[in-house]
């Protein structure tokens, strides 16, 4: 890897981890490769860039840090929209509109793709066509769904203006990134665990990298990061937000409950926008109009300013803090949600235990991918030499433990928590720009 200007730097092909939360975007040519690139300077770390947009109220739309900018300069109003990557594989996900206008999920994904092109060319003041895109081992088990997924997101490209589009396993271009780590071929379990899937692959490696024929198996699951987060609002935040709360139609004499369809929105911070929907805000006006008691009707009228206000990407951002503070190996006994916004007070604690057994479902489907993608292999987990982990749910204690146990005579390695896929499509990238030129 080059450390040259980027003024003597002449990419070829832009290398694209295009995630659930953050994108990160990289460049080659067929001598050298370049890091994620900083192109969002207003951001905390100029080169994770937050898959997020936002329109105002002329449809206007702002992407990455300015998104969130501009989102609280117009206090929180316009329409905040995250988390698209979810809906690649999602058949049900054709359009949304704003503002009275549709949009093609290709086209959120593409605005997002543009822009990382955009910028990444007037960083090396040239213009790039060509990409090598990041995307997860498995969308989704349904195989037709898995296809869907990866026709939307080159489509998206094509949209962004890439005229070459070609993808690689994510787990598959962290391998990349890690190989100069092996002083000697070793059987590596790799780890990807992002916000929105976990995708694992089975490799033999040397420092020279692998074949085709030394990947034993892949495998994910679209359970990471963001499922433990909506667990937590789950068990622990939802009924101050009503999900439990009781009403009575009128003249009617059976206590009603708050329906689960709208119940289940709260566990996204995607799907809580969708609460906005004015049958959905008339709906809940009426709820709180005729609840059995007062605790009841306070936590509609949370969820009321909630939903009006567009607050559940704020909500999300405080359980965020609950679970990173919970995730550490040396977590804290118990940690304190606390959500300040008028009208929506909320402070809950949830202490370790708790937030073991609310994630425990999330977590068993994470591992359960990982020994699933061993049994295909016909691999025995004692196998294993090297657990490589990436992405920013491997932080997550009670994840890392779980696999530590399950591979207890491997080698536990940590790659970069955001950088490492981008880097290793990179020198993928790199490498077959040599093949095509030999």
């Amino acid at each position: 890897m080059s450390s040259a200007a980027s003024n003597r730097f002449q990419p070829l092909v832009y290398a694209i981890d295009f995630g659930t939360t953050n994108s990160l975007i990289a460049a080659a040519n067929a001598s050298q490769w370049e890091r994620a690139l900083p192109i969002d300077p207003t951001a905390p770390d100029p080169t994770v860039f937050r898959s997020i947009l936002h329109f105002d109220f002329d449809g206007h739309a702002s992407f990455g840090a300015r998104a969130l900018e501009r989102y609280r300069q117009l206090g929180m109003q316009g329409r905040l929209v995250r988390s698209l990557k979810r809906h690649l594989p999602s058949k049900s996900f054709v359009t949304t509109e704003v503002d009275g206008k549709s949009y093609r999920l290709e086209e959120l994904v593409g605005g997002i793709l543009r822009t990382l092109r955009e910028r990444a060319n007037a960083h090396f003041e040239c213009d790039v066509t060509r990409v090598l895109l990041g995307r997860p081992a498995r969308f989704s088990e349904n195989p037709s769904d898995d296809a869907l997924a990866e026709t939307r997101l080159k489509e998206a490209a094509r949209l962004a203006g890439f005229t070459e589009i070609a993808t690689c396993p994510e787990p598959l271009a962290a391998a990349y990134d890690f190989q100069d780590h092996l002083a000697e071929p070793k059987l590596v379990m790799i780890a990807d665990l992002g916000g929105g899937t976990s995708d694992f692959s089975l490799i033999r490696m040397s420092r020279d990298g692998y074949r085709d024929e030394d990947v034993l198996g892949t495998g994910g699951v679209s359970v990471a990061g963001d499922a433990l987060d909506g667990a937590l609002m789950q068990h622990h935040i939802a009924r101050h937000f009503g999900a439990k709360a009781r009403y009575k139609a009128p003249f009617g004499k059976n206590e009603l409950t708050m329906p689960l369809s709208l119940v289940h929105k709260l566990y996204s911070s995607v799907d809580m926008s969708l609460l906005s929907q004015r049958e959905v805000l008339e709906f809940l006006r009426k709820v709180r109009d005729f609840s059995v008691s007062e605790p009841d009707r306070a936590a509609v009228d949370r969820l009321l300013v909630a939903a009006e206000d567009a607050l559940g990407f704020h909500v999300y951002e405080a359980i965020e803090l609950v679970k990173r503070e919970l995730a550490e190996p040396d977590h804290p006994r118990a940690a304190n949600f606390q959500f300040d916004y008028p009208e929506v007070a909320i402070t809950e604690a949830v202490d370790a235990s708790q937030f073991e057994a609310s994630t425990q479902k999330a977590i068993d489907a994470i591992v359960g991918s990982v020994v699933g993608v061993l049994e295909r292999a016909q691999v025995l987990p004692e196998e294993v030499d090297v657990l490589c982990c990436t992405g920013g749910t491997a932080k997550v204690h009670l994840i890392e433990s779980r696999l530590r146990a399950l591979f207890s005579n491997a080698e536990l390695h940590s790659l970069s928590s955001f950088r490492a896929v981008v880097d290793g499509l990179a020198r993928l990238a790199q490498q077959q720009l040599q093949t095509a030129n030999a």
